[in-house]
């Protein structure tokens, strides 16, 4: 049985509907934006009787219900008519038929400019019977004051702003295409002579849009939710794309939730909201809505799971965690309502880990995306995650994640399939690895391309370094103790690329994460352009640093280099070395070994180095 009907529906019907109220939006629909010029291209193509397509609408009443709203600039009276219908798709065209045709205000629309206006529109009469090739120009927007000017507004160049001067003029307005009584009765008693010519407009031009008729598709309310969403995305093609959060925040509103105020507050209400809470902490202050949505399908589906199983059902047979988007448009309000509290607490426990892993400037967070299974699973688990032996697994589970970069793009299965993987190999040790676990593998040769710090890997070395000790050229204290912004903290060349440079040695080779290290502005002014040797002996002998050469040696190799290749200058074997140091630290925190070659080139990342590097 088929889930839609077609038919068509005269333009008049359709607009009728929607003046009553029969036809509304759901709030998920944006605001009508069309400007000027589509307006009269839309309004041309009727009269020269063109198809303007299709218009999609869903049937009221079914499981997928939203919040609602009259289509812009309708105003329901007490009494309206019950909504029969909701526009999935056509919005813009049907709102500007309305405007234009039904309401007798100007329209508030758009010049070519992008700039704000009001317009009525009109068809010059003489003009549309010249031809439907002159119809582009006959149809025509007038200002507010119903006027056309020219030379910057100092010109009257057509006034219709009285009903007289209409009929003077010649030129018939288009609030009254649909019913013109009135206004042929005004034209009567104006100038009968004009009259014949008029009712040959009225033939020719005006019942083309009376008899007009649109193709409707008209979608079942046996639809779900999910799949209305879904169906509205694939035939939404021209307008901007609508996240899970606003899709889902429309559903929700239908049972009196405001899921916005919930999330971004609200000073009106007094909410304080979830993402301000969330960003008292810096390192979950870029957590999106959508994020937040994930975690709570993960939540719901892995507790349906659960009572599924316990239920006698085989696994195939229950249902499957997963936080994709059909899951997460199909959550129930009750999924959410139970969920959201138990989720902020795993985000602010997720937080208190990621300082634990060394992490404190949200600028080299690896992923976003991996704090919702991380999140998820911290909440399982409750205090526990502390244990050492749990948290050794949580903890190798999240940087063979970072390391392996498998958390970039598509990554919905790959969540769900964490969370579910990581619990069971915390409650069951002889359960096999989590997915990520195993299929994360970092490549030697993937350090001679690490160059910029969108890369996950690169963030990921820059904080294990820090959270191993490592202390600043300069101040001597550990980075992690360092004010990151009073002192200027930053990744820079530990030789410096104009010393590369004029040594031959490629920017390539020069600007990969092997010869960059984090040190602060004061360190860095002092290094300069410098030769190695030569600035580490300026920043022993400063004043106010006045280091012993053990001393240094030991900030130096807190950075995973060796001081004896940097005071003699020796770029190619310091960059052996470290990279040796470097990978060592990798495979420390990822439990596993690199790997050493690879048919598989490892990706790279721009040439290109950060300007502040």
């Amino acid at each position: 049985m088929s889930n839609f009907d077609s038919t068509k529906l005269s333009l008049k019907s359709v607009l009728d509907q929607i003046v009553e109220g029969k036809i509304q939006l759901p709030d998920f629909q944006r605001g009508w934006v069309w400007d000027d010029e589509h307006i009269r291209s839309l309004l041309v193509s009727i009269a020269r009787d063109f198809p303007i397509g299709s218009i999609m609408l869903l049937e009221a009443g079914g499981q997928a219900r939203f919040q609602i709203r009259p289509v812009e600039g309708i105003e329901l009276t007490t009494g309206a008519s019950k909504v029969e219908r909701l526009i999935l798709d056509g919005q813009q065209r049907l709102t500007s038929l309305a405007q234009v045709l039904r309401l007798n205000q100007p329209v508030k629309t758009k010049d070519s400019q992008k700039r704000e206006v009001e317009r009525y529109y009109y068809i010059d009469i003489e003009k549309a019977l010249s031809g439907n090739s002159n119809l582009e120009d006959a149809i025509i927007g007038v200002d507010g004051s119903k006027t056309l000017k020219k030379n910057f507004g100092r010109e009257v160049v057509l006034d219709l702003s009285t009903e007289v001067m209409e009929f003077a003029q010649f030129h018939f307005p288009c609030s009254q295409i649909l019913n013109s009584d009135r206004w042929e009765e005004g034209l009567m008693a104006y100038n009968q002579n004009i009259f014949a010519r008029y009712m040959k407009f009225r033939s020719e031009i005006l019942n083309r849009f009376r008899d007009y008729l649109i193709p409707i598709i008209d979608l079942k309310k046996e639809n779900t939710k999910e799949a209305v969403c879904l169906v509205f995305e694939k035939v939404n093609t021209g307008g901007v794309p609508l996240s899970v959060f606003e899709l889902v925040t429309a559903s929700y509103a239908a049972d009196g939730f405001n899921l916005r105020d919930d999330w971004y507050g609200s000073t009106e209400r007094n909410i304080e909201g979830r993402k301000k809470k969330l960003a008292t902490k810096p390192l979950l202050n870029e957590i999106e809505p959508t994020d937040f949505l994930q975690g709570i399908s993960l939540f719901y589906s892995y507790d349906r799971q659960l009572k599924d199983l316990a239920s006698g059902k085989t696994s195939k047979e229950a249902t499957a965690v997963g936080a994709k988007r059909e899951q997460v448009l199909s959550l129930p309000l009750t999924a959410y309502q139970q969920g959201a509290d138990r989720l902020t607490a795993g985000f602010l426990v997720a937080e208190r880990f990621l300082r634990m892993e060394g992490f404190r400037n949200p600028k080299y967070l690896p992923y976003r995306s991996q704090l919702v299974p991380l999140a998820s699973v911290l909440v399982q688990l409750g205090d526990r995650w502390l244990e050492p032996i749990i948290y050794k697994k949580i903890a190798r589970w999240f940087w063979c994640g970072v390391f392996g970069e498998l958390y970039g793009g598509a990554i919905e299965t790959r969540i769900a399939l964490d969370m579910v993987d990581l619990l069971a190999w915390i409650e069951k040790p002889d359960t096999q690895e989590p997915a990520t676990v195993i299929a994360a593998g970092f490549q030697g040769s993937r350090l001679d391309t690490l160059r910029t710090r969108t890369s996950a890997a690169y963030r990921g070395l820059y904080v294990l370094l820090q959270r191993d000790g490592a202390q600043d050229f300069f101040w001597k204290a550990r980075m992690v103790d360092l004010d990151h912004d009073e002192c200027a903290i930053d990744i820079h060349h530990i030789f410096p690329s104009e010393w590369c440079k004029s040594s031959g040695i490629p920017d390539r080779i020069s600007n990969a994460i092997v010869n960059k290290t984090a040190i602060s502005y004061k360190a860095n002014r002092m290094i300069g352009k410098k030769a190695p040797s030569q600035y580490l002996e300026q920043l022993k002998n400063n004043p106010q640093v006045q280091n012993t050469k053990d001393e240094q040696d030991g900030i130096l190799r807190s950075h995973l280099i060796e001081p004896s290749l940097l005071r003699s200058d020796d770029f190619q074997q310091f960059y052996e070395r470290r990279k040796q140091e470097l990978t060592r630290l990798i495979e420390k925190a990822m439990g596993k070994a690199v790997v050493v070659a690879s048919a598989e080139v490892p990706p790279e990342d721009a040439v290109e180095d950060d300007a502040s590097e």
